[in-house]
């Protein structure tokens, strides 16, 4: 197996050659009945088993999972659990992890799936229609971009990006090719999110001026790592892919990557996203104005090079501001959640808590609503809950390859969320205060922080559209 940028464009384009255009016109023009997911839900009286009964007569989406260790395990086993799709592939550089994806997903959907360590061979499948990124950060951005030039759609985790240059190349990626790409910020699929977000825009709170987000945690240390031998079960040249190569250490695969800044982008991306997202989406915004951030890497003495504490604010040029508080060492709530977001309006104020619920509160504090989880599953269907809530982020790409449907999470919205999660990291990083255009998000007049727009690449590995 050979893992060098040219083999993997080769093996990416190879997709382009010669697939089964008539299957794939099919699922593109394939109408699948009313079921559609509507505003971020699915119609009154339906749950994911009723309108599977509808949509799961049509001919199946066909993916490819990459990386499948903890939340591409989850990601694997919702898309087999999805009637309207099959796992064709699963590609992992753990041959470990690979082989429980693959039980696990063979169970499911009783049908298993191909074992392609290297997600590169995977796209020279030519009935293959979507690829779904769970990877490391690093890869995530250039594996979408190989996927997009071998023809194939795009769900990708977030961050969709490890740097900005890497969230415009996937912008310039979707246009080129013409594929469908979402991101992994599922939460713009729950209903009653979705229904908290359009009551903010109806001026439930009347005019919304600030954001506050969140999320905590009570994460060890990660201890100084040693230099050993690579175990056989990874490969660990394939894992590094586009990073510069670093010597092996006992501390970093898997989670630990998120804390090394040349394969991860610390708690801001890993969690924060999800929070900035839903902030941007409620006080529709795109790009800052000005961005400011504090923190560092406080509770422990240890190879972790990220903040586990870091403030981000964001300032708007329509007289808003958002501000996210990540704690990775530390996990006392803030108003009784672990992860959230507030929305402050001139008549109120909304909270988004953990899951698929939200509150508004009256300027002297009064609970005036309270939206419960009201999603419910069909008791046949295999999925729990948290799964049922994601199939609608799924169901909603799907929608999007088959009948044209709009994503809730396309990919120049989801770079611009990202962005904020970016931009506050090189604040952080290059101490200073960011003065943005907010007509594209590039930082004005400063060299120091421009440096960390882009990265550097592992020779022969840069990913190019």
């Amino acid at each position: 197996m050979s893992t060098n940028s040219k083999d993997s464009n080769t093996n990416a384009s190879a997709g382009l050659s010669g697939g089964d255009e008539n299957r794939r016109d099919f699922i593109k023009k394939s109408i699948t009945g009313s079921a559609l997911l509507a505003f971020g839900g699915v119609l009154p009286g339906f749950s994911p088993k009723s309108y599977a009964k509808i949509i799961g007569a049509n001919e199946k989406v066909r993916v490819g999972m990459m990386g499948v260790n903890s939340r591409g395990l989850a990601l694997s086993s919702n898309y087999a659990l999805q009637p309207n799709c099959e796992v064709v592939s699963i590609s992992d550089v753990d041959s470990r992890a690979a082989e429980k994806a693959i039980s696990t997903v063979s169970e499911i959907s009783k049908s298993k799936p191909a074992n392609v360590p290297d997600f590169r061979k995977a796209l020279e499948n030519k009935d293959m229609d979507a690829l779904v990124v769970a990877a490391p950060d690093h890869w995530h951005a250039p594996a979408a971009i190989l996927a997009s030039k071998a023809g194939k759609h795009v769900y990708l985790e977030k961050p969709c990006s490890h740097n900005p240059h890497e969230g415009e190349l996937l912008i310039a990626a979707a246009k080129k090719y013409k594929n469908i790409i979402q991101m992994g910020n599922q939460r713009r699929s729950w209903p009653n999110v979705a229904g908290a977000i359009k009551a903010i825009h109806e001026g439930v709170i009347g005019r919304v001026y600030f954001a506050k987000g969140w999320y905590t945690n009570n994460r060890a240390s990660i201890g100084i790592g040693k230099e050993v031998a690579v175990p056989s079960w990874l490969d660990y040249d394939l894992w590094q892919g586009p990073a510069p190569r670093k010597a092996y250490k006992d501390n970093v695969v898997h989670y630990n990557w998120h804390w090394f800044w040349n394969w991860g982008t610390g708690e801001a991306l890993n969690n924060g996203t999800h929070m900035l997202d839903l902030m941007r989406w409620g006080l529709q915004v795109d790009y800052p104005t000005r961005v400011t951030s504090s923190g560092g890497r406080y509770r422990y003495k240890d190879d972790w090079e990220t903040p586990d504490t870091q403030i981000i604010n964001l300032e708007f040029a329509n007289n808003t501001a958002m501000t996210w508080e990540g704690r990775s060492c530390n996990g006392r709530t803030i108003e009784g959640a672990s992860v959230g977001v507030v929305f402050y309006g001139d008549n109120g104020s909304l909270q988004i808590g953990e899951g698929n619920t939200y509150q508004i509160f009256d300027l002297k504090n009064k609970l005036v609503k309270e939206a419960k989880n009201d999603f419910v599953i069909d008791p046949l269907n295999k999925m729990n809950p948290s799964q049922g809530l994601d199939a609608l982020h799924i169901q909603n790409f799907f929608d999007g390859i088959k009948k044209g449907t709009a994503l809730n999470a396309e990919i120049v919205g989801g770079h611009q969320s990202t962005l904020l999660a970016q931009l506050g990291n090189i604040a952080i990083r290059s101490g200073d205060t960011l003065n943005i255009d907010p007509a594209n998000g590039h930082i004005k007049g400063n060299k120091a922080a421009e440096k960390f727009w882009k990265r550097e690449y592992q020779k022969g590995w840069e990913p190019t559209v």
